[in-house]
C-alpha cells in the first residue's frame, strides 16, 4: 500500500436485525419483520464506509472459526476491504448482533462479542506491525469492543508513528482516560458522553460542556454526537455547532460506525476539522435513512453535498 490508509481496530459481527411494531418487554413475544441478516460491527462498519468513499480500508479485526465469519467478511472483501490483518480464531464464534428496530429507528441491540473478546499479546504485536507497517499519513480508528490492551497498544503505537486517532469511546466503561492525550478525535454519542462525563446531553449547552471536559482530560478534539443529529466539536481555539438537516429516521444502526469513519477519512485528506465534523456528521444523517448499516452507507456524491449543507449551518459557541 502506497496511499494512505483508514487503519480499522475493533469488532465485527453478523447483525441479525428484524422490524417491530412495538416496544419489546421481558417476559413477552413481539412478533418481527423484515429480517436481515447483514455484516456488521464497528471496525467493519468503518472500513466498508471508506472503501464506498474510495479510501484504501484495512481492517483488523477477529472472527471466529464458524459459518459466520464468511457472511461477516464477505461484504467487506467485496468493495475492497484489505483483510491480511483480519483473522479467525480458533473455538470461537463470529460476534453476533441481535438487533430490534422499532418506528422511530431507534434500534435495541443485544451485542455477543464472542471472537472480538479473544485476542491474544501476540494478536496485540501484529496489530502494532501493521500500524508500523501503514503508509504515512495514515489514521487508525479505534473502539473498544474488543480486548482493552490491544487499544492500548495500538494507540500508543500510531502516537508513535504520528498517525491521527479517532476513538469511538464504546462501551464506555472500558475506556482508559490516560489514552486520552494520544487521541485525535473522541466521537462518544450523548448516552457514552453521559457516562464519560456525568453530563446528561439535554440540550446544546450540556453538549459543549461535556466537550470541554473532554478537552481538559487530554482529547486534541472531541465530536459530541447529539440526539437529533448533528454533533457539536471542542477544540483548544474554538467549540462549534454542526446543527443537523432534516432526515426521516429510518433504522439508526450503524450511525455512529458512518460518523467515525467520515471523520476518518476527512482527516486522512487533511480536511480542516469543521469541515472534517460537518463530513462525519453528513454520513451519520445519510445512513439513518436506510435500513440496516452497510446497505445504507452513502456514495461520495451524497456526502458531499449533504456535508456542504451542514458547513452553511455550523455556528460558533465559544471562541478564544
Amino acid at each position: 500500500m502506497n496511499r494512505p490508509v483508514v487503519l480499522s481496530l475493533g469488532s465485527v459481527n453478523v447483525d441479525f436485525q428484524v422490524r417491530i411494531d412495538g416496544t419489546p418487554e421481558f417476559g413477552t413475544t413481539l412478533l418481527g419483520r423484515d429480517f436481515r441478516r447483514l455484516g456488521g460491527g464497528k471496525a467493519a462498519n468503518v472500513a466498508f464506509l471508506a472503501r464506498r468513499l474510495d479510501v484504501a480500508a484495512q481492517l483488523l479485526a477477529r472472527v471466529g472459526d464458524d459459518d459466520l465469519s464468511e457472511h461477516a467478511l464477505a461484504p467487506l472483501r467485496e468493495i475492497g476491504v484489505d483483510l491480511a490483518r483480519t483473522s479467525a480464531v480458533q473455538g470461537h464464534s463470529t460476534g453476533v448482533a441481535l438487533i430490534a428496530v422499532p418506528p422511530d429507528g431507534q434500534k435495541t441491540i443485544i451485542l455477543a462479542g464472542n471472537a472480538n473478546e479473544a485476542w491474544t499479546r501476540d494478536d496485540a504485536s501484529e496489530v502494532v506491525l501493521a500500524i508500523e507497517r501503514a503508509p504515512r499519513g495514515s489514521v487508525l480508528v479505534v473502539d473498544y469492543e474488543i480486548a482493552g490492551f490491544v487499544v492500548e497498544q495500538a494507540v500508543e503505537a500510531a502516537s508513535r508513528r504520528g498517525l491521527p486517532v479517532v476513538l469511538d469511546p464504546a462501551p464506555p466503561d472500558r475506556v482508559d482516560w490516560r489514552l486520552l492525550p494520544r487521541i485525535a478525535v473522541v466521537v462518544p454519542d450523548a448516552s457514552e458522553t453521559e457516562h464519560l462525563t456525568g453530563i446528561a446531553i439535554d440540550d446544546l449547552a450540556a453538549g459543549a460542556r461535556a466537550a470541554g471536559i473532554l478537552l481538559e482530560r487530554g482529547a486534541q478534539a472531541a465530536c459530541v454526537k447529539l440526539k437529533g443529529g448533528g454533533c457539536v466539536l471542542a477544540q483548544a481555539e474554538q467549540t462549534v455547532h454542526v446543527a443537523p438537516v432534516p432526515v426521516e429516521v429510518i433504522d439508526t444502526t450503524g450511525a455512529g460506525d458512518a460518523f467515525a469513519g467520515a471523520l476518518a477519512v476527512a482527516l486522512l485528506e487533511q480536511r480542516p476539522m469543521v469541515e472534517a465534523a460537518c463530513f462525519a456528521a453528513a454520513a451519520s444523517l445519510l445512513a439513518v435513512a436506510g435500513y440496516g448499516s452497510q446497505p445504507a452507507y452513502p456514495t461520495r456524491a451524497d456526502l458531499e453535498e449533504v456535508a456542504r449543507q451542514l458547513e452553511a449551518r455550523t455556528e460558533i459557541l465559544h471562541q478564544k
